[in-house]
């Protein structure tokens, strides 16, 4: 058993900026299920929101975010974010963030749902440049230990080891490159493993966006809660070469706007803030305009902008969009929408704490409370930051406790499994129906197919993880399981249509904004 100060699970920035802020004072293990470099936050194109210019205001960034929310979100902890805002910021511009400046200082641009211009960025490759500068310092950081190709499989709790608290005690992690199941103890454990955007046919997010942390964590008993309100983000790039790439709600931000293929626009006759709408407005407008008129993607042109503006405010989209055929300087970019960001999660307080002891949470994993119905363009790198501090501060100034011996992981009665083929089939049958069924909009007809199908998922994933070794591949699809299971038991709650939930069957929007929350019931112990 190896034992450290805090197990960080995930490697993302609210992974990477809690193992830097513990460091000198502890021993950190920080689980990376690939490289440090592969985590949705290195994928995030637009910037961080934060108040930063004396023409904004905090209460400008509470109530835009608490409308983009649809009044779902918890004001106490928007107002604790925003309030951090600044500071978090200064701390990467401490770290070396180069972010991108302008005559009067650092550049401010503005996304949708913004009043103000307000997200400090790194040119179009923000995400891209924080996680460089900080992975740096972590993999330089004696006190971290990196342990990369490790993929956390469940959490060691007092429940499991027949004791009368809760608390988590730390993970068995699978090392990927040697099939070895290891045992890391920790009286701190913080779950940093981002979204679930994979258990969708099309989205936005990396291969290790799997819904690992939320699963694990619904499984030592935490609650969870407004799984339903996945974000679809309106511009993802339509094109048979690319894999997921993002177009950044910032282009919308810098004047480009929507069109059909005859250049018509469309946005005007949905939303009165046309391109600039809040992100669920746009993705379920460009839904409405692809089925009404059987297309296959519609058009983002930012073209009459000018080449000198585009390649100074969007040098990587314009490279990789070049790569494929397509000058955005003078084309409009083909676009679709696709699942982006996990607005729910495992429910937190405001000092990253969940309802286990020992266990905390921070960045996409997360339900906090800021996001509400639909999280506001650039909060989330904002809200990883914050949240990591927090749960720093909260684990430096608790009393250290002692870890007990934890049992070592037992595969005497599993074998090898026979059929790899079964994992593959079942990943891509549930990534399937979940975008069938449970899209952009929504019915009870669907969302029952969807749940009679998880079922089924389920029956056959628990007896293949009983009867064989786990795998980086079976563990991943549990999860996805788990975390589907979790989405349509979230979306049949909501007898409503808010935010980024939108039902056929409940097209109005409630007066009262209500989470939906799901804890599972542990079995109890003997007496």
């Amino acid at each position: 058993m190896q034992k450290f100060d805090v197990l960080i699970i995930g490697s993302g920035l609210a992974g990477q900026s809690a193992a830097l802020r513990l460091a000198p004072h502890c021993r950190v293990a920080l689980i990376s299920k690939r490289n440090l470099e592969d985590s949705a936050s290195g994928w995030a194109q637009g910037g961080i929101a934060a108040v930063l210019d004396s023409q904004d205001s905090i209460e400008a960034h509470i109530r835009d975010t608490l409308v983009a929310g649809a009044w779902l979100n918890d004001e106490e902890a928007t107002r604790f974010v925003v309030e951090n805002g600044r500071r978090v910021i200064e701390w990467l511009i401490e770290q070396g963030v180069p972010f991108t400046k302008d005559a009067a200082g650092y550049h401010l641009t503005r996304e949708g749902g913004h009043s103000a211009r307000r997200v400090i960025h790194v040119a179009d490759a923000t995400g891209l440049a924080v996680q460089d500068t900080l992975t740096q310092k972590v993999r330089n950081n004696p006190n971290i230990t990196v342990l990369e190709h490790h993929i956390a499989i469940d959490l060691i709790t007092g429940d499991k080891l027949g004791q009368a608290d809760k608390r988590c005690h730390g993970a068995y992690v699978l090392n990927n490159r040697t099939g070895e199941v290891i045992t890391i103890g920790s009286p701190n454990t913080l779950i940093a493993t981002g979204g679930a955007g994979k258990v969708y046919l099309y989205t936005t997010n990396p291969d290790t966006s799997t819904g690992d942390g939320i699963a694990m964590a619904y499984r030592a008993g935490c609650r969870v809660a407004n799984m339903e309100f996945i974000q679809f983000h309106p511009t993802c790039l339509y094109h048979p070469q690319a894999k997921s790439f993002l177009i950044s709600e910032a282009v919308r931000g810098e004047g480009g706007l929507l069109r059909l293929a005859d250049g018509t626009r469309f946005m005007p006759e949905h939303d009165e803030r046309a391109e600039l709408a809040p992100r669920d407005i746009v993705a379920r407008a460009i839904d409405f305009e692809m089925k009404k008129r059987g297309l296959d993607c519609v058009f983002l042109d930012i073209s009459h902008k000018g080449e000198d503006f585009i390649r100074g405010h969007f040098p990587n989209i314009h490279a990789r969009c070049l790569e494929l055929g397509i000058d955005i300087t003078r084309d409009p970019i083909p676009v679709v929408p696709a699942a982006h960001y996990t607005c729910g999660g495992i429910v937190s307080d405001l000092k990253g704490r969940t309802d286990v002891e020992g266990l905390y949470v921070a960045g996409e994993a997360s339900c906090t409370g800021l996001h509400g119905a639909n999280r506001l363009a650039s909060n989330s790198l904002l809200e990883c930051l914050v949240f990591a501090e927090a749960a720093v501060s909260d684990i430096l100034g608790r009393k250290t406790t002692e870890i007990p011996e934890l049992p070592l992981w037992d595969e005497s009665r599993v074998t090898d499994a026979d059929e790899e083929v079964v994992i593959s089939h079942n990943w891509d049958e549930l990534r399937r129906f979940m975008w069938d069924y449970v899209g952009i909009v929504r019915t009870t007809k669907r969302l029952k197919r969807a749940r009679h199908r998880i079922r089924l998922l389920m029956r056959e994933i628990d007896e293949f993880y009983a009867n064989f070794r786990v795998s980086h591949d079976l563990i991943e699809l549990r999860n996805l399981v788990f975390t589907a299971d979790l989405i349509v038991r979230c979306a049949m709650q909501r007898k409503e249509s808010r935010g980024l939930h939108f039902s056929r069957d409940y097209p109005e929007m409630a007066s009262k904004a209500k989470s939906t929350v799901i804890r599972r019931r542990l079995p109890a112990r003997p007496a």
